[in-house]
């Protein structure tokens, strides 16, 4: 009897546990599956849009250092579960920008692959974070240093999931300069690995703290990055600071 009852009091929990799983991470990537199937996609990288969103004016009319963060979606299926984030630097009276990228194929860290504020794979991007003038004079090199630091830039290296990928590459600069206060989408799939394995420590923004195992399952509670429950490299959760539901596929969900 008593084993019996330990039987049916893990297969209690398990169907428990299925059914959260089902809601709150299958519904909303099925959801959003059904979505992205009815938008026109690039079936490839040759046929894809890859020009400027126009989202940033010319360098050499804006005479201040900027930095930005973009995001967007990556092609094909994978759009449905993620973005592909990047960073862009201009240095003060600078006549252009500096667009940095971790790519999939030939040497990972790339230095102005696209254009900086170009569409990626036909998907506009979408600005993560800004900063402006004497703060994005003072961030500038410790991003460069960030870049070159960079742990994972030899061929090879790169791993779509869980990771190092191209969110593994941005969330470490975003950790090296904590003062960007910025967090990366929740559909920014690899922002969370971790080489260590077991990781539990302070997240990148520092305002929180946060525990990952290789990215695959993981907790964050942070004021920036707000609070993430993370499967398998889908995140549900919400934006604290600017109230929003988080949602596996969709991303953030508010006003």
């Amino acid at each position: 009897m008593q084993h019996g009852g330990h039987i049916s009091w893990w297969m209690h929990h398990l169907r428990r546990f299925l059914t959260f799983f089902a809601i709150l991470f299958l519904l909303p990537v099925a959801t959003h599956a059904a979505w992205w199937s009815l938008q026109a996609n690039a079936s490839d990288w040759r046929g894809a849009d890859w020009s400027s969103a126009r989202l940033l004016p010319t360098a050499a009319s804006e005479p201040e250092a900027v930095v930005h963060v973009f995001a967007a979606r990556v092609g094909r299926w994978r759009g449905i579960f993620a973005h592909h984030s990047w960073i862009v630097v201009k240095e003060k009276g600078a006549g252009t920008y500096t667009r940095f990228d971790v790519v999939g194929w030939g040497t990972p860290v790339r230095v102005n692959l696209r254009e900086a504020d170009g569409r990626w794979f036909g998907n506009a991007p979408e600005p993560v974070a800004e900063i402006r003038g004497e703060q994005a004079e003072r961030m500038i090199p410790r991003i460069r240093a960030a870049v070159t630091d960079y742990a994972y830039p030899a061929p090879g290296s790169y791993l779509a999931w869980p990771g190092p990928n191209s969110n593994s590459f941005v969330q470490h600069v975003l950790a090296e300069v904590p003062e960007l206060s910025q967090a990366l989408p929740s559909t920014a799939i690899g922002k969370d690995w971790r080489d260590e394995g077991l990781f539990a420590g302070f997240t990148p923004s520092r305002t929180g703290v946060q525990a990952s195992l290789f990215g695959l399952a993981g907790v964050t509670l942070g004021w920036v990055e707000g609070v993430e429950l993370n499967l398998l490299g889908l995140v549900a959760g919400l934006d604290l600071r600017h109230p929003a539901l988080k949602l596996p596929g969709w991303g953030r969900v508010g006003f």
